[in-house]
């Protein structure tokens, strides 16, 4: 692996590694209450609503650079071909769930707060709104589409021959259990967050390692 690409792949590591933070301190941070109340039009307006939907965000959009650099990392594997549509599907899958993501943080900040200033449980019904429609579908499909792009990042790594096989598997189960984790609590989507993390969290660490490793075109120099 030349330097350039080891030290793009590093780079793609590290942004694996920060969204698997990212993506436990989401439920972590995000307010939870009953939504149909101005308690809940108080949880919508806060600060704590916006910044764990924003870390969200950031945190799909660093998945994304970290699935970059690992088709980059197996471009001289057999498992290239996996992990290039892995990273198609993904990116595809992303398009369409940040806009539902940016009517959750900002549409539905904006009712709480309008909410919580006219003491109206009205308006807090309008969350309903923006959850629905359209865009319910299109987060849904992106999210589907991020499940099938991560169980192909899993496929992709067990046969690179260069990633530790398990790898991959928390990853793709974190994502493929994202749609099921919305009806739990707050403690399941904490705990579902660190599936994920350690998911990212452990890819992260295999890609770091890469460029250290030689590919198979390229063998290891020995001294005589």
């Amino acid at each position: 692996m030349g330097a350039d690409n080891a030290i793009r792949v590093r780079l793609a590591a590290a942004a694996f590694a920060i969204a698997g933070v990212l993506f436990v301190l989401y439920p972590a941070i995000r307010p939870f209450s009953d939504e149909t109340s101005l308690q809940g039009a108080a949880a919508f307006a806060s600060t704590a609503w916006i910044l764990a939907h924003m870390l969200a965000m950031v945190g799909f959009t660093l998945v994304m650079l970290g699935l970059l650099g690992l088709y980059l990392a197996m471009r001289s594997a057999a498992a290239e071909g996996t992990a290039f549509w892995a990273l198609a599907v993904g990116v595809l899958g992303i398009g369409l769930l940040l806009p539902f993501y940016g009517g959750e943080a900002f549409g539905l900040h904006a009712i709480g707060h309008e909410a919580v200033r006219l003491h109206s449980v009205t308006l807090v019904a309008l969350a309903g709104v923006v959850r629905s429609g359209p865009e319910l579908i299109m987060f849904l499909v992106g999210l589907l589409l991020l499940a099938a792009s991560a169980i192909m990042t899993a496929v992709a790594i067990w046969k690179s021959g260069s990633f530790p096989k398990w790898s991959g598997v928390p990853f793709a189960v974190g994502f493929a259990l994202y749609i099921p984790q919305f009806f739990g609590n707050q403690p399941i989507r904490v705990a579902h967050g660190l599936l994920v993390t350690v998911g990212c969290l452990w890819i992260a660490v295999g890609m770091w390692r890469q460029p250290s490793r030689p590919s198979p075109q390229e063998p290891a120099s020995h001294t005589s």
